[in-house]
């Protein structure tokens, strides 16, 4: 039995070089296969960060300019497209100071409604607090460039828009 054991554990010793020469750049192969894939995930992942962060700011942009609009003079409706625009309200009376928060954005992509720009929907409307007017800052269109399309396309993003409460 002994004798046995020993020469099963010879031939195995004899055929061990046999088997890792022929394993032998296995793990490059499968590297190579694995790279383009893992690549295109990572480039995707990143890019769907980054357009995550453009629609989060055009979101913060539009909010911040609706609140702000609550406290202009109504028919005024420049400062309100600035801040959308730049993030902030700086303006040389007929156009905005500073360059846009988004790179392809711009200003005519932006509509600010408040109680002398469309009073049909935002003049004295009944609440269950009373009567208010209303302010809505919108932004249209904005589209996203991907910097690696085969990873995840450019897209347009939706009507992002607030509305709020102007004081009487």
């Amino acid at each position: 039995m002994t004798m046995r054991r020993a020469f099963t554990a010879m031939a195995r010793r004899a055929q061990c070089p046999f088997i890792r020469r022929a394993q032998r750049g296995a793990a490059a192969i499968e590297l190579a296969l694995l790279t383009l894939p893992l690549a295109a995930l990572t480039f995707g992942t990143t890019e769907f960060g980054r357009a995550l962060h453009q629609f989060n700011t055009l979101t913060k942009a539009v909010r911040d300019a609706a609140r702000h609009q609550t406290t202009v003079a109504a028919g005024n409706t420049l400062p309100g497209r600035c801040l959308a625009f730049t993030g902030s309200s700086a303006n040389n009376g007929s156009s905005c100071s500073g360059s846009a928060l988004l790179p392809e954005m711009t200003l005519a992509q932006i509509t600010v409604c408040d109680r002398l720009a469309c009073p049909n929907t935002h003049r004295l409307q009944a609440t269950g607090r009373g009567v208010v007017n209303l302010v809505t800052v919108s932004v249209t269109g904005v589209p996203f460039t991907s910097m690696a399309p085969f990873a995840m396309p450019s897209i347009t993003f939706g009507t992002v828009s607030a509305t709020m409460v102007q004081p009487l």
